[in-house]
């Protein structure tokens, strides 16, 4: 089965932290996602684009009307994403604990949601 790990972070805590905090904590992200390459279970995996770079696209009398940023206001903000196959629940899980957001960056609000996907294109 597939899975969709979204990683969040709330903007006003990561902007609190000082560069030099920041650089120390985004130091540790990549031994974290080559052990989760590593698995072999890990399909994609990608930081997200800047939020004034967003564009949300909604219907508008009978057109897509387009507006800049996330349509949506939340605490927190998805600033990755990733899909694992797994053959169990307990393994996604396993896999995802191994991603930056699920084991460092408490001090920016960094967690992960798992999301098991029903159906999927490709693979």
């Amino acid at each position: 089965m597939k899975y969709l790990g979204l990683a969040y972070y709330t903007p006003e805590a990561f902007a609190a932290m000082t560069p030099d905090a920041v650089e120390a904590l985004t130091r540790q992200c990549p031994a974290l996602d080559a052990k989760m390459q590593a698995t072999g279970k890990m399909l994609v995996s990608a930081s997200l684009g800047d939020l004034d770079r967003w564009k949300t696209l909604r219907p508008r009398g009978g057109k897509t009307q387009v507006s800049d940023g996330p349509y949506t206001e939340a605490k927190e903000m998805v600033g990755g994403l990733f899909i694992i196959e797994a053959d169990s629940e307990d393994e996604a899980l396993r896999i995802a604990s191994m991603h930056p957001a699920a084991t460092l960056g408490e001090e920016c609000g960094w967690t992960v949601e798992l999301v098991p996907l029903d159906f999927y294109l490709g693979r």
